[in-house]
């Protein structure tokens, strides 16, 4: 079975910090785009950030690169999230999703049947 355990979210102020976790297990393709998919209420559904369970390859949605940076612990089977720099407009249920492709631009576009999500965790962010 697999399972996908998010953790993280809060609240936080402009200009704060936060960091996500993304805990993986059960997982048996050879490659997933392991990350982030954001949803705030009004706005489309976001790929924010994913990094490849294969090689490492990582991508950054344009509206956050260079304030987040993606990781992954192989050992501990987790994907982490460091969030700076946040701003109001990062203000969303963020949700991590293990898709079987391959990590880059388009990430969670067409997610099927055989890609798999976490629960969701709240981030906001005060002005």
């Amino acid at each position: 079975e697999v399972q996908l355990q998010a953790s993280g979210g809060g609240l936080v102020q402009t200009g704060g910090s936060l960091r996500l976790a993304c805990a993986a297990s059960g997982l048996t393709a050879d490659e997933y785009a392991i990350g982030w998919v954001r949803q705030a209420p009004g706005k489309e559904r976001e790929g924010v950030s994913c990094i490849s369970s294969k090689d490492g390859r990582t991508y950054y949605a344009d509206s956050v690169s260079g304030r987040f940076t993606i990781s992954s612990n192989n050992a501990k089977n987790t994907v982490y999230l460091q969030m700076n720099s946040l701003e109001p407009e990062d203000t969303a249920v963020y949700y991590c999703l293990a898709e079987r492709t391959r990590c880059g631009p388009g990430y969670s576009d067409y997610v099927s049947e055989d890609d798999y999500w976490g629960q969701g965790t709240l981030v906001t962010v005060s002005s």
